[in-house]
């Protein structure tokens, strides 16, 4: 359960830390809405930080278990190993959801932390879901092994999608406007 917690914890530490650094009156946020001016590319640029750093969060948690250092430790439940490319689903499946009913998509007035939060789970979802892209395609766990290595060119493929959607030119033009 250990693993779980630190995912919640690191989803909402980044929820609230990301939501404060680019808050519209700090120095980040005005930068990020000047240099990248509409919502969906900045869901975007919040989506890909997310899932860069949820990625490198999980790569760390797994190495601590795999090196059997405290407090962490593998989910099981009834004896059966839960990997975390199902966290990852839920989340996804949630998102999903909630896109689908148009919550935190820019679409009402909805609020932009829901729209800040539902970016932050898109990138942790994808990022817990494709970490373990390796034992998709083989079925058995080779996290660690040279098979394993698909996870992290799925992991890179899709983490340039995010990063090309979001930080393309709008954040290095001059004036972050198409001319």
């Amino acid at each position: 359960m250990a693993f779980t917690w630190f995912i919640l914890l690191i989803t909402i530490a980044g929820t609230v830390v990301l939501s404060l650094a680019f808050h519209r009156r700090s120095f980040l946020g005005r930068l990020l809405h000047e240099r990248i001016p509409d919502r969906p590319r900045r869901r975007l640029f919040v989506a890909s930080l997310s899932f860069f750093l949820t990625f490198a969060g999980v790569r760390g948690v797994v190495y601590c278990i795999e090196h059997q250092i405290p407090p962490f430790h593998f989910i099981e439940v009834g004896g059966r190993h839960i990997h975390h490319l199902v966290i990852g689903i839920v989340i996804l499946l949630l998102v999903g959801y909630c896109w689908l009913a148009e919550m935190g998509t820019g679409a009402d007035d909805s609020s932009i932390f829901v729209s800040r939060l539902m970016s932050i789970l898109y990138g942790a979802g994808a990022a817990l879901t494709l970490d373990e892209f390796a034992l998709w395609l083989n079925l058995r766990d080779v996290y660690w092994s040279r098979e394993g290595r698909a996870s992290i060119d799925a992991i890179i493929l899709f983490g340039a999608l995010l990063s090309v959607s979001a930080w393309g030119a709008p954040l290095f033009s001059p004036s972050g406007k198409k001319k």
